[in-house]
């Protein structure tokens, strides 16, 4: 009786994969059968991790549930666990697709992961949580060995940054006219809203409604100096090339004041101030002021520490552009573009604060003054393409910004599809903007309906939900006859408020129940019917 010989045992998955070693037995069979019957080769290590990985390179399914920008960061990252890094990237971000950073929450994420992008502080309204959490990240990105990027990040890789044309991008902006300026709100008004106006015939520049225009705005001149002498330095002392007055007022953010300040004032500085400023730099709050810090807090608060102008500038954050939702119409008023701007006014302590684009554009520049200014494409907020559709528009302040431009645009271009608008503020007398022209174009037909909400008219606060709830059959009967909803304003409580009551008003007069109503409004999202310009 001759003896058998087993066959030589095969190794084409990996012994490090993970999988039980029944698993690895039944899927070495499967590939030595599927490779050859003449004898196998095995994988290498990269192709049993792309096996493995299958077509996306990363086992990641695509979905982004953290991708809600009324989440805190804490929850979006760990919705974000145990997903590829360039999607723990993208939780770290605001999710507002606002196009501050010159990108989406998700391209912005994929071009950090792939090395395209060095810059980790462009998220605007993430703020130093996500600089922070992105740093962190990309600490973990430097440590993680080499490995070959999955088709999109090859891409990113590999295809040469393309300029953008003048005036489409933060990196590329044109000079504009500012031509004028009214305030909206009347006598009585807690607020100051002001109507923009910028002529764009001088830079060729278009948009369409939905868009947003950057502006690239300068630090007030009277913080620049208190900042000058607080540094015992002088105006005309040189930094890269400019006078430091110039710097400081073209160029770096004297805002909230960043890690890399408190880092620098650290390694001048010894003793208890010293251990202060690295429990700020590492993102804590010794004394809980840490909230209230910008630059010039920051020097107050130590003191007698006069870093040398050179490194205080290299350490501070660049100035940022900041986006505006457009309230004009390009088919209405070709060459012109109107900004409907709440103005940033505030005291911490005895200090006035001001917020830096607001009031620049409120009082700081003159008729005729050249402005930098892009247009940031929408990222899915626009009129829909059927120009029959009707469409409900929330728009709370100067979330009526886009909505105004979108009742222009309808009526220049003659579309026939019906238009409501939900407009509230705090009262009614002094703060119903663009009055008026609303009420024009509700005269005229062309607003079919106008539901408005005066928080302080009344004893009881009254806002634009609870005015949908008022009218929610009717609310529901638009969006049956196949009604585009869209939404602009503050996204951790507005909106929010705006989509439960949507989620009410469905269940009760869909007949639906509570998660039916969730996922009716869900699909809404998806099929681009319900669009949020939040911020």
């Amino acid at each position: 009786m001759n003896q058998m010989t087993p066959p030589p045992k095969v190794e084409i998955i990996p012994s490090s994969a993970p999988f039980s070693e029944a698993q690895r037995s039944w899927l070495n069979g499967f590939f030595t059968g599927l490779l050859s019957s003449d004898g196998p080769t095995p994988l290498s290590a990269e192709q049993g991790a792309a096996v493995l990985q299958g077509p996306s390179g990363d086992r990641d399914d695509g979905e982004a549930p953290w991708h809600d920008q009324t989440l805190p960061i804490a929850e979006r990252m760990k919705l974000a666990e145990g997903r590829p890094l360039r999607r723990r990237m993208m939780a770290a971000m605001a999710q507002q697709d606002c196009g501050q950073c010159g990108y989406n929450c998700n391209d912005y994420s994929e071009a950090i992961a792939s090395k395209s992008e060095p810059r980790l502080n462009l998220c605007v309204p993430g703020g130093k949580e996500t600089a922070r959490m992105l740093k962190a990240l990309h600490e973990e990105l430097a440590k993680a060995p080499a490995a070959s990027p999955g088709p999109a990040l090859a891409r990113a890789v590999t295809t040469p940054a393309v300029t953008a044309e003048p005036g489409r991008s933060r990196d590329n902006p044109v000079a504009a006219t500012f031509v004028s300026r009214r305030l909206l709100n009347k006598p009585g008004s807690e607020k100051e809203t002001w109507h923009i106006d910028f002529d764009l015939s001088g830079c060729d520049l278009d948009y369409v409604v939905g868009d947003s225009f950057g502006i690239c705005a300068r630090n007030e001149l009277g913080l620049v100096d208190q900042i000058i002498a607080m540094l015992g330095a002088s105006h005309t002392t040189e930094v890269g090339g400019k006078t430091l007055r110039e710097v400081l007022t073209d160029d770096v953010s004297l805002a909230p004041a960043p890690d890399t300040l408190f880092e620098l004032i650290s390694y001048i500085t010894g003793g208890a101030q010293r251990e202060k400023a690295r429990a700020l730099a590492q993102g804590e709050d010794p004394d809980g002021d840490a909230a209230t810090l910008d630059v010039m807090a920051a020097l107050q608060k130590f003191t007698g520490v006069r870093p040398h102008p050179e490194a205080f500038v290299e350490a501070l954050e660049p100035l940022q552009p900041r986006l505006y939702s457009i309230s004009s119409s390009h088919n209405a008023t070709p060459g012109k573009l109107s900004l409907t701007v709440d103005c940033v006014r505030y005291v911490v302590g005895k200090r006035k604060r001001l917020g830096v684009t607001s009031t620049f554009l409120a009082e700081r520049i003159k008729p005729g003054d050249q402005v930098k200014v892009y247009v940031q494409k929408s990222h899915g907020f626009a009129l829909p393409q059927d120009p029959k559709k009707p469409i409900i528009m929330i728009g709370p302040g100067t979330g009526i910004a886009p909505f105004r431009a979108f009742l222009l645009d309808r009526k220049a271009t003659g579309a026939p599809g019906k238009n409501w608008l939900f407009f509230g503020h705090q009262r009614s007398e002094c703060d119903f903007f663009y009055a008026d022209e609303l009420n024009a174009l509700k005269t005229s037909g062309l607003l079919t309906r106008l539901s408005l909400a005066w928080s302080r008219d009344g004893e009881k606060k009254f806002y634009v939900q609870d005015r949908m709830r008022e009218v929610g059959r009717e609310l529901w009967t638009w969006l049956a006859e196949g009604a585009n909803i869209y939404v602009c304003g503050d996204a951790k409580r507005m909106a929010k408020d705006v989509e439960r009551a949507l989620v009410d008003i469905v269940a009760q007069f869909g007949a639906r129940s509570t998660d039916e109503a969730i996922r009716f409004v869900g699909e809404l999202k998806k099929n681009g019917r319900f669009q949020q310009d939040v911020y």
